[in-house]
């Protein structure tokens, strides 16, 4: 019999718990750099300022939080159906991936910030613009890793499977889509954070409700501890749809994390 002690903490339990030490960590860092310089909250206000306003200001916040939540998921949720349509398209066809993928360039690298008026003068201020802006901010990674994953379908498989009597459909809906998985996630991923990035800046121009707009009333009054607390906000909300997105990702593509597993051990 082995006379070794079982580890107190599995390996993701320490991870965990190291991770929420650096977070602490580097939250009272801030406070005691603060204190020590004596820096104005107008410049940089403490941990502890934010948690109180947080607190005090919470009931106000709620709804522009709901608000934001709420664009950003719809935005992001048809961005992601738009980008997968459009991966599909361009990495099944040469010919379309020739045509359509020079104008998805082109038009990711208009500053979306210059696309926010043209939807307001198409919508109106409000929600709908938020909505189109962080739509089209996330549309661009999800149509990319979708096509890159097609495209990395091994030609010999597609022969073989042709040879068998599969369709062209049966290769893309049984080979190619399950393949393209682990690049749809790590878009995901990308496609989240951007879609807040777009939703936060539609609010501060053309909105009367969300964080963004909370954002620019306080900055225009000089309320900087309710502007980080804005931040703080979007922070947390992106952190979570993080989380649930690499949760999902762990249930559907736990058979190409595996892979990687055996290859790196």
């Amino acid at each position: 019999m082995s006379d070794e002690k079982k580890p107190l903490l599995s390996p993701q339990a320490k991870r965990y718990t190291l991770s929420a030490l650096a977070l602490i960590g580097f939250f009272l860092l801030w406070e005691g750099i603060c204190l020590a310089t004596g820096v104005s909250d107008l410049v940089l206000p403490r941990p502890s300022q934010i948690a109180a306003v947080l607190i005090e200001k919470m009931p106000l916040l709620w709804p522009h939080t709901v608000q934001t939540l709420y664009t950003t998921v719809t935005g992001f949720v048809l961005g992601v159906l738009v980008g997968i349509v459009l991966g599909v398209v361009i990495g099944s066809s040469r010919l379309a991936y020739d045509v359509a993928y020079p104008l998805l360039v082109g038009f990711s690298s208009i500053p979306k910030v210059a696309v926010v008026p043209i939807f307001v003068v198409w919508f109106g201020a409000g929600t709908m613009p938020a909505i189109l802006t962080s739509l089209v901010i996330s549309i661009f990674p999800v149509v990319v890793n979708v096509a890159t994953g097609l495209a990395n379908t091994e030609p010999e498989l597609e022969d073989v499977l042709k040879v068998l009597g599969a369709s062209k459909r049966d290769v893309l809906w049984n080979v190619g889509l399950p393949r393209a998985l682990p690049y749809l996630f790590a878009s995901l991923k990308i496609a989240i954070t951007l879609s807040f990035v777009g939703t936060v800046l539609s609010e501060t121009v053309a909105a009367n409700k969300g964080i963004g707009n909370v954002m620019m009333i306080a900055s225009g009054n000089f309320d900087v501890p309710l502007v980080f607390a804005g931040l703080f906000i979007l922070a947390v909300l992106g952190v979570a749809l993080y989380a649930i997105s690499a949760l999902i990702e762990v249930r559907l593509t736990g058979w190409a994390q595996r892979k990687n597993d055996m290859a790196m051990a």
